[in-house]
């Protein structure tokens, strides 16, 4: 189980982390900063405002507005991150996504065995393939309008700066529609809404750790289905190409399977587990 402690240690750490961050961005805003603490604006701690910028910076070399250069550090981070175990930003470090699996604790525990099984299979497909409509929508409206347009309806920022006075209606709005959704459906945000999700999955392509099942001993007891917050069927998969895998680890022999080396984060030979 130590990947899972080690995991939850690493999503508590990021989110005090840009809770205080942020928090202390707002009251320098109001002239109240603490000085011991750090402050930066939340749109300077998200990767995803590098991919949003990236048109205007090629083309004009400027940044869109609230857009920082360190968003341009973080999405390389990130990127560099995925190259090597695909999106594994959404599942150990993105604070918004810890806080729908977090919630989605109460709902297993309200719900059991039907929890994260209420949308049928066949919707569910489809419904996974929005946030690439998302992801569209969002470049192209910031890259004609150069404005961050998608923030008035973010709720990663709504969910960090809620009493600061600056978050629009529709956020707050989505907010409370994601979190009372992750109640009956695990990580709803990552699975179905979320554009950079959608950018990070398509990593899992070509990745070089990705999720490994050997067939010579699995006894296809489906475990590893059972522990996965994203419905992925990783007993059927030889090698996890999946875009909605975000290699939280919760699948493997560490964590789940009964059957030692047999679910691991390996390298596409599926030798030697790490």
């Amino acid at each position: 189980m130590k990947n899972k402690k080690y995991r939850l240690l690493v999503q508590i750490f990021f989110f005090i982390l840009i809770a205080v961050i942020t928090t202390n961005h707002v009251l320098a805003e109001k002239g109240a900063p603490l000085a011991f603490l750090p402050s930066a604006s939340l749109h300077a701690l998200c990767p995803f405002g590098g991919v949003a910028t990236a048109y205007q910076l090629i083309t004009a070399g400027i940044y869109v507005q609230k857009i920082h250069k360190s968003a341009i550090v973080l999405m390389a981070i990130v990127f560099f991150i995925s190259i090597l175990f695909g999106a594994a930003f959404c599942g150990w470090i993105c604070p918004f996504g810890s806080f729908q699996e977090w919630l989605g604790k109460l709902g297993r525990t309200l719900f059991k065995k039907r929890y994260n099984h209420f949308i049928p299979q066949r919707l569910d497909g489809i419904l996974r393939y929005i946030r690439y409509i998302i992801l569209a929508w969002v470049l192209y409206v910031t890259a004609v309008s150069g404005k961050l347009l998608f923030s008035t309806y973010d709720p990663y920022h709504a969910l960090f700066t809620f009493w600061s006075g600056e978050v629009a209606l529709e956020a707050f709005a989505i907010l409370l529609a994601v979190a009372l959704t992750a109640l009956v459906v695990e990580r709803p945000w990552c699975k179905y809404l979320c554009p950079l999700g959608a950018l990070l999955g398509i990593s899992n392509l070509f990745r070089i750790f990705r999720i490994v099942r050997r067939e010579e001993s699995c006894i296809s007891c489906k475990r590893c289905d059972a522990e996965c917050p994203m419905n992925l069927k990783v007993s059927a998969a030889g090698s996890m190409k999946d875009h909605q895998c975000i290699t939280c680890l919760n699948c493997t022999s560490e964590a789940a399977c009964p059957v030692a080396d047999t679910v691991s984060c390996n390298t596409a030979s599926r030798r030697n587990p790490i």
